[in-house]
């Protein structure tokens, strides 16, 4: 026998065009058991933090990961827009690495959270570009991934190192928790370059810090290579790849939630502490961190200078995710222990 559903319920939500009507179906349906946290409690998350949400997503092509069953279901991105959607939701159109083109939700209001939170979105991923160039990001990330038999603390000490790197290429890191045991790093870019080079630039740069720390932190694609190290997830900065976002609620059962931080908290937090029903009075309290990101913007003159160096040392390209189609420059595709012995 299936739960009883709650009654529907209409939020006002004001915004820059008026205020808008959102409609909350079933509101009480809980999307965290563990914590009894409830869709309208995650509309009303999003609804609180919306104005420094919208900085961060705004106005970009963003992929919604819905969890229309809650945590416990299984999640799937919309990289299209809905059927159905308000005739306010405003799209972008992106390409995918295949050439398809698609519409993709481009957040613009507070209303449009709520209506995403409605349908089931807990994480935002947006796309590291603006409405008007999406083939230009204006946006270079860097994922913090640390592997089995590391943790948050280990992440947080290759993230330091990783901020020395960005500063010698001219660069301002802008660090936050990405909702889980890792660190998101991300800087703003003139939109002046392909998703190829700002990924090669990734690459350069992570080749830094590995040197610096090889003991530490790794660029190997294959998991079987990586052993107990962090990870710099370079091909987070490929086309149709994305984070999800700050302010982001995590699909974990604790409801944990990205958060930006300054470089000075970021070695004294548990991230865990950091969800759904602590966020917005940490906001209330401290700000956004973020809130002047825009008003770093660097270049990748230094980095593309390395990639240059890199290649002269014969340390080219490096694999692909495997839904992408051969690029040029990259190395054999194929899992090490799996290739043929030659």
């Amino acid at each position: 026998m299936s739960p009883t559903r709650s009654p529907a319920v209409e939020l006002t939500v004001p915004g820059p065009e008026g205020d808008r009507l959102v409609r909350v179906s079933n509101p009480d349906k809980v999307y965290f058991p563990a914590r009894g946290i409830t869709k309208r409690e995650v509309v009303e998350y999003y609804l609180s933090v919306a104005e420094p949400l919208l900085r961060a997503i705004g106005d970009r092509p963003t992929t919604l990961k819905r969890f229309v069953d809650g945590v416990e279901g299984e999640p799937f991105y919309q990289k299209r827009l809905p059927k159905g959607a308000p005739e306010w939701v405003r799209t972008a159109r992106i390409t995918f690495p295949s050439g398809r083109p698609a519409d993709e939700v481009c957040p613009h209001e507070p209303a449009v959270l709520a209506w995403a939170a409605n349908l089931g979105t807990l994480d935002f991923h947006p796309w590291p570009v603006r409405s008007a160039d999406t083939d230009h990001p204006d946006e270079l990330r860097i994922d913090l991934d640390p592997q089995p038999g590391t943790d948050f603390d280990d992440a947080v000490t290759v993230a330091g190192v990783l901020r020395e790197v960005l500063e010698e290429a001219g660069l301002v890191g802008w660090p936050k928790t990405s909702g889980g045991r890792g660190v998101h790093v991300l800087v703003r870019i003139r939109p002046e370059w392909t998703f190829t080079e700002v990924r090669r630039a990734v690459i350069a740069i992570g080749r830094r810090v590995v040197r610096r720390l090889p003991e530490q932190a790794t660029l190997e694609w294959w998991k079987e290579l990586r052993g107990e190290r962090v990870f710099l997830d370079y091909n987070q900065a490929a086309r149709d790849r994305t984070v999800a976002s700050a302010w982001s609620v995590r699909g974990r059962p604790n409801a944990t939630v990205s958060l930006p931080l300054r470089w000075d908290e970021l070695a004294d937090v548990d991230p865990e502490q950091f969800d759904l029903r602590t966020v917005p009075g940490l906001l209330t309290e401290r700000g956004d961190p973020h809130a002047d990101m825009d008003a770093h913007t660097g270049g990748l003159e230094t980095a593309l200078e390395w990639v240059d160096r890199d290649t002269q040392d014969d340390l080219g390209d490096l694999p692909y995710p495997p839904d992408y189609p051969k690029m040029p420059g990259e190395p054999k595709r194929v899992q090490p222990s799996r290739a043929k012995k030659t």
